[in-house]
């Protein structure tokens, strides 16, 4: 059975090293699962954080107020950041809040299963779509004019990017296009001593997953992740430091590659 137990704002156990002091970071879908442990991770290792969020406000309080716990500066921003205006927003609310921005981690996703392709209507494509591939261009875009030289971009895409899945095709396809977007992004910006790198977990127990496939598969928390080596599926906890590198200064010599974090699940890349 999926672990439910874990709270992401409990990183009582996690050891930072300052790595990000002084940075100021933006992180979307910051209000529950991987978003907010990175986060919490960002602040404790001396990043100042604003979080993206939609709809979330007790998810987006309780990532403040831990991040509050352990001595950290951070703000909300709530939006719907697959808006082009609300990424200019969200931009100008850290400029304002913080005067820099260093790191950009697009990180919001929507998924909505269909166990057929039939069943995938116009909106929920561009929806999905939006939330995840247009999303992070808009705030790409809207954060670039006040990047410099050693900022990171870090994006969240999926295994299903690469492996694809039958009840999340249109899911899937904005996974890739952030995949084939962040590479690209990474071979403009590199002469610029700009990293744009990404993370494409697997199983990753979060919020999401019981919203979004509990209705195809009731006992979603005992079958989640059980197909992979590792029997299980990972906790955001165990995401953090990877993000936590992508975004260290001193990993200089690193761009358009993605980690993949999934329990053994290996797969070409």
């Amino acid at each position: 059975m999926a672990d439910k137990s874990f709270d992401n704002t409990d990183l009582a156990d996690y050891k930072a090293s300052g790595a990000l002091e002084g940075k100021v970071a933006i992180i979307t879908g910051g209000s529950s699962g991987i978003g907010q442990a990175v986060a919490i991770a960002y602040a404790k290792e001396g990043a100042k954080v604003v979080i993206g969020y939609k709809g979330n406000e007790e998810g987006a309080n309780s990532t403040i107020k831990a991040i509050e716990k352990y001595g950290g500066d951070a703000k909300a921003f709530q939006g719907d950041l697959g808006k082009s205006a609300e990424c200019e927003k969200i931009v100008q609310f850290t400029l304002e809040s913080y005067g820099q921005i260093d790191i950009v981690v697009n990180n919001a996703g929507y998924q909505y299963p269909q166990t057929s392709p039939l069943d995938i209507t116009d909106e929920q494509m561009l929806k999905t779509f939006e939330i995840k591939a247009f999303a992070m261009f808009y705030l790409v875009r809207a954060a670039l004019p006040h990047l410099k030289r050693g900022s990171r971009i870090i994006n969240t895409a999926s295994i299903n990017a690469y492996r694809g899945h039958s009840d999340l095709i249109d899911y899937s396809g904005a996974n890739g296009a952030m995949v084939a977007m962040t590479r690209s992004l990474a071979r403009r910006l590199v002469r610029e001593e700009i990293a744009v790198n990404g993370i494409a977990p697997g199983p990753i127990w979060t919020p999401l997953i019981t919203k979004t496939f509990g209705d195809l598969n009731p006992n979603v928390a005992d079958d989640f992740g059980e197909d992979v080596p590792a029997g299980r599926p990972g906790q955001p906890f165990e995401l953090v430091k990877a993000y936590v590198f992508l975004a260290d200064p001193q990993n200089s010599y690193m761009t358009g590659q993605f980690l993949h974090m999934n329990g053994g699940d290996y797969m070409s890349t």
